[in-house]
């Protein structure tokens, strides 16, 4: 059985070298997450490289996503590094403090004064510390402590409820999507988007410095969780990224999963990708096996539909980067066992107003009630292949296509698994036949096997996709 949900897995320090990443994407990974926070440009360029080197040694597509770091909210720095804040005492954010004490220190976002008011909740260092606003003088934000606990260097605030109004892209965001465009990168992810604008602006961004890349919205922010507000992030993105560490902190933890559920839902009704992040498999970063909860965590992500699931720091900084994959895998395969298959109860009530959607919709069908052996989506831009995904049938996507860009942006897609193949354009015979070599060739198929094969004709152009074909293999 091919595992159909994807594997992203952040580079890092862990898994940095050729050697270590080649052994994780032969245990899974689809995806490799560069995460812009941390490194040069040259820094990124470079792991790309490495990235691009492993997945051809392989011999297995494997995208990169790009995730922008987003603006900074945070303390600044100690003198001594750290504090401890002791419940009810009092503490002062100061904008212009330079070096903090145990009474008061900086901000890297100076604006946040102008954002709270008294009665403001703050929360610092992934919610830990909870900081009641008390008053606002000039660039001070008197607080008092209602929970405590040790406070460092450049840790996180949030807003309860949301508010903040730092821009989803800062100067870097845009000098690091440059840097995206040039690697080639098949994905950026941006970091806490409050609406639609902010994922039209990182595509315009994109495109001026030449590159194609689809866009994946962070869902992290109170506001963009508004059902309006996420639909409208939606449709200017390409799929979102439920980020659970952010967005806990914001919303209150116990809101997570049910928004996780919904999410996914909306991104596949909206024929967009969903991808679930944070703390996946977070004990593997120094244990060899992960506890019982996380396993569980994972295998609902898969249930939920996510079309990825995400790990951080357990394969950037942990013991065990390779382990962690193929235990993911696992746990996704087992799932996948158990996920149910809707697809004729999906199809009623659905209305197609296009033609190469009508196609792919047709052949899940045709393939599901003749037990075809796999679907196969002869493609330019992948787009067929992206709505086929969107129910579940059970039945292996394979995506062939002559466009490299499309090979790395398939790999994210559940259920689907790109190839790359020759550009043929003379006959549909030629293309046909060539396909069924190049699964042939992958030990995909065997003679006597059904395929439903999708294909647009005339050949050769992106969004034709208008001819379904049942083919016998070696027939």
């Amino acid at each position: 059985m091919q595992r159909h949900t994807k594997i992203v897995a952040t580079l890092g320090p862990s898994s940095n070298d050729a050697e270590t990443l080649e052994r994780m994407i032969r245990a899974g990974v689809d995806v490799v997450r560069l995460n812009f926070s941390h490194g040069k440009a040259e820094d990124h360029m470079n792991r790309a490289n490495v990235v691009r080197e492993a997945a051809k040694r392989v011999g297995k597509p494997v995208a990169i996503l790009a995730d922008l770091q987003g603006p900074k909210i945070r303390v600044g720095k100690f003198a001594n590094g750290k504090t401890f804040l002791e419940k009810g005492q009092s503490f002062i954010l100061d904008a212009e403090c330079e070096l903090g004490n145990d009474e008061r220190v900086g901000l890297d976002y100076k604006e946040l004064p102008n954002d709270v008011k008294p009665g403001t909740i703050l929360l610092l260092n992934d919610g830990a510390i909870v900081l009641d606003v008390e008053k606002v003088i000039g660039a001070e934000i008197h607080t008092r402590v209602r929970h405590g606990g040790e406070l460092s260097n450049n840790k996180g605030i949030n807003q309860k409820g949301g508010g903040l109004t730092a821009p989803a892209l800062t100067a870097k965001d845009m000098e690091d999507l440059k840097t995206a465009a040039a690697i080639g990168i098949e994905y950026v992810a941006v970091s806490f988007p409050k609406n639609a604008a902010d994922m039209y602006m990182a595509r315009t961004l994109l495109r001026a410095a030449g590159s194609n890349a689809l866009t994946i919205a962070k869902i992290e922010r109170t506001e963009a969780v508004e059902p309006q507000t996420l639909r409208e992030i939606l449709e200017a993105s390409d799929g979102l990224m439920v980020a659970r560490g952010d967005l806990a902190v914001e919303v209150g933890e116990a809101a997570v999963p049910a928004l996780q559920k919904k999410m996914i839902k909306l991104a596949r009704e909206m024929n967009k990708l969903a991808i679930t992040a944070t703390q996946m498999m977070e004990s593997m970063i120094s244990s060899p096996v992960p506890t019982r909860a996380e396993v569980s965590d994972v295998a609902n992500a898969v249930l939920d539909g996510t079309d990825a699931v995400m790990l951080s720091a357990e394969t950037a900084a942990g013991k065990y980067p390779v382990e962690v994959v193929e235990t993911m895998a696992r746990v996704c395969e087992e799932a996948e066992k158990s996920y149910p298959n809707t697809l004729d109860q999906d199809f009623l009530n659905r209305n197609f107003t296009r033609i190469d959607q009508s196609i792919a919709m047709a052949a899940l069908f045709s393939a599901h009630h003749l037990g075809a052996k796999a679907i196969v989506a002869l493609t330019e831009s992948g787009s067929t292949a992206l709505w086929m995904s969107r129910m579940h049938s059970g039945t292996p996507i394979y995506a062939l296509t002559s466009q490299q860009d499309t090979v790395g942006k398939t790999a994210l897609y559940r259920g689907v698994f790109p190839i790359a193949m020759p550009r043929i354009t003379d006959s549909s015979e030629h293309l046909l036949h060539e396909a069924e070599l190049t699964l042939i060739k992958h030990k995909l198929v065997q003679p006597g096997d059904i395929v439903v094969v999708t294909v647009g004709e005339p050949l050769g152009q992106s969004g034709g996709t208008n001819s379904l074909k049942i083919v016998k293999i070696g027939g």
